[in-house]
């Protein structure tokens, strides 16, 4: 999304996540994975915050921090030009998009993007970028020049979707739209070798566009295709993993005392029969949008932070980590306006998270879609409070213990016992239990390996 996080839409999602639909086989779906895509761990790039430069080459220096870190994929936000007609704020929205084809000033040029592209890839990065593809700013060319590739209103006026008055609603019946939006896609995935697209507001863009689009970029090179939405038909012939939203609210609630861990059991099994058995969700506690205008996790999530980090690899899914995230950033970043972030020196909060990104790659069992092992929840006698579940297959064995409640909880169990010699993953000790008195938020990871 490209501004604040408007009650009318998350009302629309809402709508599209709890709407009953029939449930989609395995058979339904085309999306062929990438085998990389299985354990990656997506790191989201705010370029404008990163360093006081706020530019490619500046950003490419953090390149072998974050390979330390263990991140897989770097998602950057809109490279593009910003459009200046009714821009919000000094710099203006990433999301309005002056030329699809430009790279914004403040970031470099393309060929300091093509560089950082380059060196990303000798260091093992995948690249995906952020495409806006239903709407641009008010100075794209097209608009200049092809009005009638914009939608209008009942008057006969070209619009804002809802209140983001810094854009123009794009008119997807119009076939030549159609086919330059396209085009500017391909552009950088055989000009630049990018490796896929974070699609912005997927949802509200035609799906069949999405589904040619995948075809004729598949032709180039076999791609990512990540969807800002929950509307799941996208994910059977269009893309490879869509937003948990829903979840994420979940959690959110659930720090807040409205909701408990029985609500991520229900959730579970909503969209076990809403998606591909194969698609991935792209699990979350924080991204730009959250972070800015809703709140840091330490906002929102407060001493639960850890806890839901742990849930977020280790349901099936790809994790998401945001700017900052990794150095435990308490801080809401600017939008519109330059908000560098001082430092991202090395601490605890970077060790967690580089545990973490350790134990998504090591363990197959956690691996993302059918590859990994289904997740089958073990009930406790606190189940409003512990989340607790399990994931196997024939090598490997994760049990997962969540205290998601500001309380002290004693765990008992009325029919399962752990079998063989378990580790405890954060604690390194062998032989380890299942915790029988969890504190507030407390959280275990254990792991038997038959490897």
């Amino acid at each position: 999304m490209k501004t604040t996080i408007k009650s009318l839409f998350f009302l629309s999602l809402l709508f599209v996540s709890c709407t009953a639909k029939t449930p989609t086989t395995q058979q339904d779906c085309t999306v062929q994975h990438l085998d990389w895509t299985r354990d990656a761990v997506i790191y989201e790039v705010n370029v404008r915050q990163y360093t006081p430069e706020g530019t490619f080459a500046a950003f490419q220096q953090y390149l072998p921090q974050l390979k330390e870190l263990g991140v897989d994929v770097l998602w950057f936000m809109p490279i593009h030009r910003i459009s200046e007609t009714n821009r919000k704020g000094t710099l203006g929205s990433y999301y309005s998009i002056d030329d699809y084809k430009s790279i914004n000033p403040e970031f470099g040029t393309h060929n300091d993007f093509k560089i950082l592209v380059e060196e990303a890839h000798k260091a093992g990065f995948k690249v995906i970028i952020d495409w806006v593809a239903n709407h641009t700013g008010w100075d794209n060319h097209w608009y200049k020049n092809n009005p009638e590739w914009y939608a209008v209103d009942s008057l006969g006026n070209h619009y804002s979707p809802y209140d983001w008055t810094d854009v123009a609603q794009l008119d997807f019946t119009n076939t030549d739209m159609r086919d330059a939006m396209l085009d500017a896609m391909k552009y950088w995935v055989s000009d630049f070798n990018i490796d896929g697209f974070r699609c912005d507001f997927a949802g509200d863009v035609p799906t069949d566009f999405w589904e040619n689009a995948r075809v004729e970029l598949d032709k180039i090179k076999p791609v990512f295709m990540l969807a800002e939405s929950e509307k799941s038909e996208l994910l059977n012939h269009a893309f490879d993993a869509d937003y948990a939203w829903e979840f994420m609210h979940i959690m959110n609630e659930i720090a807040k005392g409205n909701k408990n861990a029985n609500h991520i059991d229900e959730y579970l099994q909503k969209i076990d029969t809403l998606i591909c058995h194969d698609a991935y969700k792209l699990n979350l506690i924080t991204n730009h949008d959250e972070n800015s205008w809703n709140g840091t996790e330490y906002e929102r999530l407060g001493a639960g932070v850890e806890a839901f980090a742990v849930l977020t690899y280790t349901l099936n899914g790809i994790p998401l980590i945001y700017t900052g995230q990794e150095i435990g950033l308490k801080k809401r970043l600017e939008f519109f306006e330059k908000d560098a972030i001082p430092s991202f020196e090395k601490n605890k909060t970077f060790e967690f998270y580089q545990r973490l990104n350790h134990l998504k790659h090591q363990y197959k069992v956690l691996s993302a879609g059918i590859a990994g092992g289904k997740v089958e929840r073990i009930n406790t006698n606190a189940d409003d409070k512990v989340f607790c579940f399990e994931r196997a297959n024939k090598n490997e064995d994760i049990v997962v213990v969540l205290n998601l409640s500001n309380e002290d909880v004693a765990i008992e169990f009325s029919d399962y016992t752990l079998s063989g010699n378990y580790v405890d993953y954060f604690k390194n000790t062998e032989n380890a239990t299942i915790t029988q008195s969890l504190q507030p938020w407390e959280y275990q990871v254990l792991i038997k390996s038959n490897k």
